[in-house]
């Protein structure tokens, strides 16, 4: 369908368009405004592993800095923060993220003794580990995240909605869901919205990420992802699960954050281990950055030979 549009504005007020009107038609928006100007953030809806050599943000400490500048909110990393002197204002901005399906107690207990002991923003953990990340937590000004859906995104809204609920009862403090990749490549546009609404009522008053993994959608995919996920109420868009093969490129990001606009955050994810990475990513239109680069930020040489992992 993008063949022949040279115009990505066109493409993508032309998708944008194509999403709300079949949304409309399946009597899922009760109220449309005529006009959604899509790029310049109008809503009408309202509301690989990798080895971490550090040598990215050592050689280069100002470039880091240079990042939270471009407008960075937060840095999100996995494990393998060693003490040394730390950097607590770039800390402060670290989702600390422990997803792999065999991470143990021992583990989550170290993540949530780091984040507190690094002062990170928040513990991101699957969410059937939130009650402990929320105990050990307790006291701190470290926020537990939960993951739903994940990483698949292919279980029922309900089962979703109830997931983040649980997480959010548990202590949650916002959750990261995984769009339903399948429907949306079967052009179910009502499934999508459904099952994003879902969940964005199931975690109210909390913030809601959706997860549209990028490397296995096409450009019209992709802009179909953020309107569906915009329409629905969702507070951010996050290019990849750093289990889908594939992780954020600038010009993904540069695309979601033009059809998003100023309404919500765009979050890059995997792939990302330089801090010129991070800067281009940055540049393109991302508000907060996913890397395995973190221990080398916030602890220089001393922490930068640990294995970490993208997320």
């Amino acid at each position: 369908m993008s063949q022949g549009l040279e115009n990505m504005d066109e493409l993508i007020d032309l998708i944008t368009k194509r999403v709300v009107d079949r949304l409309k038609q399946d009597g899922v928006l009760d109220k449309i405004v005529e006009n959604l100007d899509a790029s310049s953030g109008s809503c009408v809806i309202g509301d690989a592993d990798c080895i971490n050599c550090g040598h990215c943000a050592v050689e280069q400490p100002e470039a880091v800095k240079n990042i939270l500048a471009g407008g960075a909110d937060r840095i999100g990393s996995k494990t393998g923060i060693d003490g040394g002197k730390v950097d607590r204002s770039l800390a402060s901005i670290i989702d600390h993220t422990l997803l792999k399906p065999d991470a143990s107690r021992e583990e989550l207990l170290k993540i949530c003794e780091e984040a507190k002991q690094f002062s990170f923003a928040t513990v991101c953990v699957n969410s059937s580990n939130i009650p402990l990340v929320v105990r050990q937590l307790r006291g701190s000004p470290v926020k537990a995240i939960a993951v739903v859906g994940f990483p698949l995104g292919a279980g029922t809204s309900q089962a979703k909605a109830f997931e983040a609920k649980e997480a959010i009862r548990s202590g949650a403090e916002e959750i990261d869901m995984v769009i339903n990749i399948g429907a949306l490549k079967s052009n179910d546009y009502k499934l999508v919205y459904d099952d994003i609404k879902a969940v964005v009522e199931a975690a109210k008053p909390h913030k809601v990420k959706v997860i549209i993994e990028t490397a296995k959608l096409n450009t019209d995919e992709k802009i179909t992802a953020c309107t569906l996920a915009k329409t629905a109420g969702a507070a951010f868009v996050k290019t990849s699960t750093g289990f889908g093969g594939g992780g954020a490129t600038v010009e993904d990001i540069a695309l979601m954050k033009r059809v998003v606009g100023s309404d919500m955050e765009v979050k890059a994810s995997g792939g990302i281990r330089t801090t010129e990475d991070a800067q281009k990513m940055v540049a393109a239109g991302a508000d907060r950055i996913g890397a395995s680069a973190s221990v080398a930020i916030v602890t220089g040489p001393a922490g930068s030979q640990r294995r970490a992992f993208i997320e």
